[in-house]
């Protein structure tokens, strides 16, 4: 059985060294590309784009790929709905493996969205220092925010337009309440802009504690045709099964 996992995140790395030993199973990780020294997982590994639905079709076809497992970025809307499209033109199974959301807890100041449009029309409202964790790639929808001051933080340095009053961080998770604490402090941060990807919750600790105001934006929703699982351990036991039945059948 050959598993196709679109990854580039941290449960597609560990998916893909979780089904290593597996008999019976191959899996190929594809990446992006986006990323100029991404950390690789574990057996083969393919980087850059398919050209589309139908281009993620036909490899589907021509490698023979018997199961596609979607483990990116929960805001990676476009590949998602691509891979749904895919499953369905092609037969071959689909999962999506997405951890869980964050939940506000009490003590929280946070203002729900649905889109970094208007994450950046709230902000003046919110406060005037601002630290932005929402990629490299959505810094153009604060461009035109001129009342505030911003803190951009990514792995790789964001391209204009931004904002006239930004200072860009480059750094690479994880990070410690402690060290999110000590940043909020020393650049006097007032509001979080954040993606709700989930997973480590140290600066929204750190806002918390701070009465920092946190921007949340809302993750897309899921295709209506794709089944979902919120554990590595849950994908690949899907993967496990289906490389048992492979075997079986052969």
């Amino acid at each position: 059985m050959r598993a196709l996992v679109l990854g580039g995140t941290t449960e597609g790395w560990a998916l893909a060294a979780a089904c290593a030993a597996v008999p019976g199973l191959e899996v190929i990780s594809s990446l992006a590309g986006r990323t100029r020294a991404p950390a690789l997982p574990v057996g083969a590994v393919r980087i850059g784009g398919f050209g589309g639905v139908a281009g993620l079709a036909a490899y589907l076809r021509a490698e023979a790929i018997d199961a596609v497992v979607d483990a990116t970025h929960p805001f990676a809307a476009t590949i998602t709905g691509n891979a749904a499209a895919a499953s369905e033109l092609t037969g071959v199974p689909l999962l999506v493996l997405r951890r869980p959301g964050w939940t506000e807890r009490p003590g929280d100041a946070w203002h729900r969205v649905a889109s970094l449009g208007e994450a950046a029309a709230v902000l003046p409202a919110l406060g005037e220092r601002v630290l932005l964790t929402t990629g490299r790639q959505g810094i153009a929808a604060f461009a035109g925010v001129d009342a505030c001051w911003f803190l951009s933080r990514s792995v790789e340095a964001p391209a204009p337009p931004a904002p006239r009053r930004l200072e860009v961080l480059l750094a690479r998770g994880p990070f410690t309440v402690e060290g999110e604490r000590a940043l909020l402090a020393r650049h006097r941060i007032d509001v979080l802009v954040t993606k709700d990807s989930g997973g480590s919750t140290a600066k929204l600790d750190a806002a918390r504690e701070g009465g920092v105001a946190v921007v949340v934006v809302d993750r897309p929703p899921l295709p209506a045709s794709a089944a979902a699982v919120a554990t590595v351990e849950a994908a690949a036991d899907w993967l496990r099964r289906g490389s048992a039945g492979a075997c079986t059948s052969g």
